[in-house]
Order: structure tokens, then sequence, then C-alpha cells
């Protein structure tokens, strides 16, 4: 449990500080050469309103040692990071690619972990 908490906090906070960075520093979003616009402004917006929530909820998910919610947001966290991977690949920009393609692979690699390790089941109902 230590594990995926520790991965997926920072992977949660990482993803929350660049977009709340992209919103003082729209230039950090944009392709190199590229002057930023309000549209980029805009788009860091949306971006932190929805990595913010996120963070929120799996550090609660965390601090509440909760391997059910933990499992889902961290496996929620990692799909984001590969589809910002998808998005540096699009841009041709190896920062971009290889910086979330990791985390998202050591993201899934550790809710893999934690699920093995909690072995949820569901619930029947009982009559």
């Amino acid at each position: 449990m230590w594990l995926a908490s520790v991965v997926t906090a920072i992977d949660v906070l990482v993803a929350t500080g660049f977009t709340v960075a992209a919103i003082f520093r729209p230039e950090v979003v944009v392709p190199p050469g590229s002057v930023p616009t309000q549209a980029a402004l805009l788009l860091a917006m949306y971006a932190a309103a929805r990595t913010i929530p996120l963070a929120l909820f799996a550090l609660g998910a965390i601090y509440k040692q909760s391997a059910p919610a933990l499992l889902m947001l961290g496996a929620l966290a990692g799909v984001m990071q590969l589809l910002d991977a998808g998005i540096g690949l699009f841009q041709h920009d190896p920062g971009k690619f290889c910086g979330p393609l990791f985390i998202a692979v050591l993201q899934f690699f550790v809710v893999y972990l934690l699920y093995k390790s909690v072995r949820i089941t569901p619930q029947t109902k009982r009559g």
C-alpha cells in the first residue's frame, strides 16, 4: 500500500504542478518557437480543472488508506499520464513523451502490485 501511495501521490502532484505552472506560464505548453495565446491559457485551465480534483481525491484515498479507491484513482492517473505521453509523441517532443510514459508504466505497475496484494473480491448478495 505504501508504494502505491507514494507513486500515486508523486504522479498526481506532478501532473497538478504542470497544469498550474501552465496557467501562470502558458509558454510551457505550446510547441517550441510558438507564441502562447489566450487559447493556451484556456486549455491549461481546463487541464487544471481535471487534475486538481484527481489529486485531491487521490491524496484523500491515501490519507484514508483506502485500497479500492487508490486502485481506481491510481489507474485513472496512469491513463492520464499515458494520454499525456501520446500528446508528447504527437508533438515530437521526447521530454513530453518519455517522462509521462515512464510515470504511466510505473503507476500501472504499482496499481497491479496493490491489486495483487489486496485481492478485492466482489460482494455477493446474501439471501
